[in-house]
């Protein structure tokens, strides 16, 4: 849980740095490019491809192209036309997916990590419910395509890890993660990337640099491995706490208008339903399960 709520820390900053500095100036796709290339020159020098068969780094490959070179494509465009408080509201869906798309992977349905899921939603939901703009609607299909992109990469990457055989040294193979996201990123900045909005100012590349080597190269494997190490419910649920941590970064760097009675409510919802997660959903989603294994070895 630790790797979780420490990148929650990092990338509450990404969506302000994004929307305030790098959205409607610098062309999506090179941002997309650019963070990237700079996260896998972080994890490169761990690579040691020997690790994996072809067939288990070509699976890694495609999660990374999925939740980081995809999903960026979608997030980065959507600040095009949402502010960062609309791109934050428009992913209270993540939790759903990444429990849906876990449970889609074990071919079983827990109802309960659903039900915790729904709670954080809810909680997303009364922090910050107003009013937006016109183009809402594309807005929101946008964040939706960059939601499941997310959801399904993190869910895949942990599934993909538990079917290992033995331990893995995960930044000895986490690299090919980023070649994977490199593939879809480079093909698209050369056929849809406008080389007339390149960053013209050390600030933008200054933030560039951050997301890329910090919040992508650092972010993503703490994340993945965090992934790892809770159950579904959980993952899920600090999903959603990127949602009153961004907002109180908007607050208290740009001063932006926040109902703290909402963010109070809506936080307390998010904390309550890991807290419901850890106490109660997951010891007895555990016990079903035992029971479930027990009585399939008596049958056999």
């Amino acid at each position: 849980m630790r790797y979780l709520m420490l990148v929650t820390l990092l990338w509450a900053f990404s969506f302000s740095l994004i929307g305030e500095f790098l959205a409607g100036r610098v062309d999506p796709w090179f941002s997309v490019l650019v963070r990237i290339a700079l996260a896998l020159m972080v994890m490169l020098p761990w690579l040691r491809p020997r690790r994996l068969s072809l067939s288990s780094s070509l699976v890694l490959m495609a999660i990374g192209a999925c939740q980081l070179g995809v999903m960026y494509g979608f997030y980065y465009h959507s600040f095009e036309y949402l502010s960062v408080a609309e791109v934050l509201l428009f992913t209270v869906m993540t939790p759903v997916y990444v429990t849906l798309w876990y449970d889609l992977l074990h071919g079983r349905f827990s109802p309960w990590y659903l039900l915790t899921a729904a709670i954080a939603v809810a909680g997303t939901a009364v922090i910050k419910y107003a009013s937006v703009n016109a183009d809402f609607l594309l807005g929101f299909a946008v964040v939706q395509g960059a939601n499941l992109c997310f959801a399904i990469g993190q869910a895949s990457y942990k599934w993909w890890m538990e079917k290992q055989s033995q331990t893995l040294p995960q930044h000895q193979v986490f690299a090919l993660f980023y070649v994977g996201a490199l593939l879809v990123a480079l093909p698209a900045y050369l056929m849809l990337g406008n080389s007339d909005r390149l960053p013209q100012t050390m600030t933008q590349w200054g933030i560039l640099l951050w997301l890329g080597v910090v919040a992508s190269g650092l972010g993503y494997f703490l994340w993945n491995r965090g992934a790892c190490q809770v159950d579904a419910g959980a993952l899920a649920i600090m999903n959603n706490l990127l949602v009153p941590a961004g907002l109180l970064v908007n607050l208290v760097l740009w001063q932006h208008n926040l109902q703290w009675g909402r963010l109070m409510v809506g936080g307390g919802l998010i904390l309550g339903s890991l807290w419901l997660n850890e106490a109660w959903v997951k010891p007895r989603v555990e016990a079903a399960r035992a029971m479930a294994l027990a009585r399939s070895a008596g049958q056999g």
